[in-house]
């Protein structure tokens, strides 16, 4: 799949078990998690024992990352790309400009294989000293039950990661859906439906924006198969938007979001219409006096 020798593939139990190996096995100092980002590898490197540290990247930057907001002597450095839940996706030169002697560098790249030509991708590059790449093979099949995905790394990090992974980690279903994730056939498959995605998105966003009066405001551009907005009265809405029949991913939880954002997935042209005719009515119903 990526051109890598065996040395440097570690499958596990999904990406979220990947997260909880580099908590357990690597010597680290100094972690840092660039946020908003998906909240799983904080988790695990707190109940790991660590100390974490926060890169809170900022709305009115767009949720861009400056390379120099991330403190130099870190020696774990986590984010993702595209980045969930904002749909962000860093340029491949300023991830890999993170890179530093001493510091293992963590790029989640789970939503990678919605992105049309998986541009920016940083997985099968060896040339980043101390780079860890995370893919997940449930996302564009919805085979998030399975728990399958994998870590590509130097041998020396994918031996610690393995010797503190739990005997038997990915079940002989995990590993045939592995197989053809990545057969020839598959890939045409999902690249098809990266692009498929991408239209999708376009749809949901030109919908979007005749909310603009509204005060909705969507993070943009997005390149994941996600949106990111902020919409006033948020907790409301969405609660709203549930009533209606629509569930929208609160922001509240993420590090560095406040209530007021949603994220929301893409989905095809009937769902789409549907949902904006609901965000219509759920954001002209006044809140309670």
């Amino acid at each position: 799949r990526h051109g890598l020798p065996v040395e440097r593939v570690l499958l596990t139990a999904g990406a979220a078990e990947a997260f909880v190996l580099l908590a357990r096995a690597l010597k680290v100092r100094r972690p840092v998690v660039v946020h908003p980002q998906f909240t799983e590898p904080e988790a695990a490197l707190r109940d790991a024992g660590h100390t974490v540290g926060r890169v809170l990247l900022r709305a009115a930057d767009g949720f861009r990352l400056d390379p120099a907001a991330v403190p130099e002597d870190a020696d774990l450095v986590v984010v993702g790309n595209p980045t969930n839940p904002t749909s962000v996706l860093h340029p491949a030169g300023v991830l890999a400009s993170l890179a530093r002697p001493g510091r293992t560098l963590v790029v989640d790249e789970a939503f990678m294989d919605a992105v049309p030509g998986e541009r920016e991708a940083l997985a099968g590059r060896t040339d980043v000293p101390g780079l860890v790449v995370l893919r997940s093979l449930t996302k564009t099949w919805g085979l998030a039950g399975l728990r399958i995905g994998y870590v590509l790394a130097d041998p020396e990090t994918v031996g610690e990661l393995e010797r503190a992974q739990p005997l038997w980690p990915v079940s002989t279903p995990a590993l045939a859906a592995a197989e053809v994730c990545v057969a020839p056939r598959a890939l045409a498959e999902a690249a098809h439906a990266a692009h498929r995605i991408a239209a999708d998105r376009e749809r949901l966003v030109a919908g979007l924006a005749d909310f603009a009066g509204a005060g909705l405001r969507v993070v943009a551009p997005p390149e994941g198969p996600f949106v990111l907005l902020r919409v006033p009265d948020g907790a409301a809405v969405r609660h709203r938007l549930r009533e209606l029949g629509y569930a929208v991913r609160r922001g509240d939880t993420f590090p560095g979001l406040g209530g007021e954002w949603l994220r929301l997935a893409v989905r095809d042209r009937a769902t789409t219409e549907g949902f904006l005719r609901a965000l219509e009515r759920a954001v002209a119903v006044p809140g309670p006096a």
